[in-house]
Parts: C-alpha cells; structure tokens; sequence
C-alpha cells in the first residue's frame, strides 16, 4: 500500500517553519521521501496548472521542452519578453520594455501564429497573419498558451 501525502504536511511536520515558498522546499521533501523508511510514501500528483502539459511543435522548439506546467509555460514567455524587451505601452508601437502589449519578433512570431481560439464568450482571438513588428495584449497570452499545447 502507497500513502500520498501532500508537500504541505510532510513539510510543517519537518520544520514547522520552512516557507513553502522556499526555493529548498521540494529539495527537502525529496529527499525525506527518499529516506529508507520512507520508501513507501510518494507525493501527490501535480493537478491544474502545474501539471505538466504536452507542447506542439513550435513552443517545445522556443522553450527547449516537450512537456511544462502552464506556469511554467506562461513564466518563460515572459522572461523571453521582457528580456528581449518587447513591450510597448501602444498598439503598434515601438519596444520599450513597459506596457500592456507584447511586440511580437521573428521568434515569438513562430508561436504566436498558432493562435486561432474562441473564449467562452465568443470573442475570437486569430493571430495567424500577425507580421513582425505588431502588438498583441496581454489578454491574448492564455490564449496563445492553450493554442500551443495538446
């Protein structure tokens, strides 16, 4: 028989002061589960957002992945952005590293073609003939996420 318990418990149990926030906290977990007499326990299943999601083609190539969580997915576009400065406080406008809108370059471009949705409200977000140079919001990032992943 296999008990799953949660990080949470496992580590108030251990420390009772450790965050969980910390960036050792699933270090510690880890390698309590990997005490002998441990042997039988393994941690819970990530659900939701942080469980691991197969990518197309184009997003695995950008992110050197073939499966992340949403999160993580979400996280790496943006540190590409705002590493590449590219956003703008204006439609259209010129990279600025501020702002609301995501100025899309020969890169980005090959992920963001793939966008082609409808929201549960009926709003249709299709980037496919998005050129180099022009903007997308914010808004348009989910939805750029669920267009890229199987």
């Amino acid at each position: 028989d296999r008990i799953v318990i949660h990080t949470t418990s496992i580590c108030l149990s251990l420390t009772g002061r450790i965050s969980r926030y910390s960036k050792d906290y699933i270090d510690i977990i880890q390698n309590y589960l990997q005490q002998p007499e441990r042997k039988g326990i393994k941690m819970a299943e990530p659900k939701g957002l942080k469980k691991p999601v197969k990518l197309k083609a184009d997003l695995a190539t950008f992110l050197g992945a073939t499966e992340l969580p949403r999160t993580a997915i979400t996280q790496k576009l943006w540190d590409y952005i705002k590493s590449n400065k590219l956003q703008t406080k204006t439609e259209n406008g010129q990279p600025e590293n501020a702002g609301k809108f995501i100025v899309a370059d020969a890169k980005l471009l090959t992920v963001f073609k793939n966008t082609n949705t409808t929201s549960k409200s009926g709003k249709v977000t299709d980037l496919r003939n998005l050129k180099e140079g022009e903007t997308i919001n914010m808004m348009q990032m989910a939805s750029v996420v669920g267009a890229n992943i199987e």
